[in-house]
């Protein structure tokens, strides 16, 4: 299996791409020469963790018959400050909304993403160090 992007630039640090048939326009801020048109590549890497972990922790709920009211996942991460600036460290935020939640499920779905089928964390954490916490929010 293959994955391919396009980028097509637009002039001064623009540049439009193409994933999956979805176009995204990437950009610099005022300060890089850009003209803030839209985000800059290395945070769309935190982007691309938040929704691979979050799609698989969704599937595994919801085979193990769990239902959230809502469910919103956050990633940070540390940059090196030395060239090039690289993230050593991501911290994922999974919050989980609902009623009389099973804490238990919810552990093993984040542990079966991160553990086993989140294939853009198994990536990062050939570079960066990935931790996680759970938090619920009674509905």
């Amino acid at each position: 299996m293959k994955n391919e992007v396009s980028m097509n630039w637009k002039g001064n640090m623009s540049f439009e791409g193409e994933v999956n048939g979805h176009k995204l326009m990437l950009d610099a801020d005022l300060t890089a020469g850009g003209e803030n048109k839209g985000p800059r590549p290395k945070p769309l890497m935190l982007m691309a963790l938040a929704g691979c972990t979050g799609m698989d922790v969704v599937s595994i709920l919801k085979k193990m018959r769990v239902d959230l009211d809502d469910f919103n996942v956050k990633v940070s991460a540390d940059l090196t400050e030395e060239h090039p600036m690289v993230y050593s460290t991501m911290h994922i935020i999974y919050e989980f909304k609902g009623k009389n939640l099973d804490l238990e499920k919810i552990n093993k779905a984040v542990s079966l993403s991160q553990d086993r089928y989140c294939g853009v964390s198994a990536m990062y954490k050939q570079f960066a160090k990935i931790t996680h916490e759970i938090k619920i929010i009674e509905s």
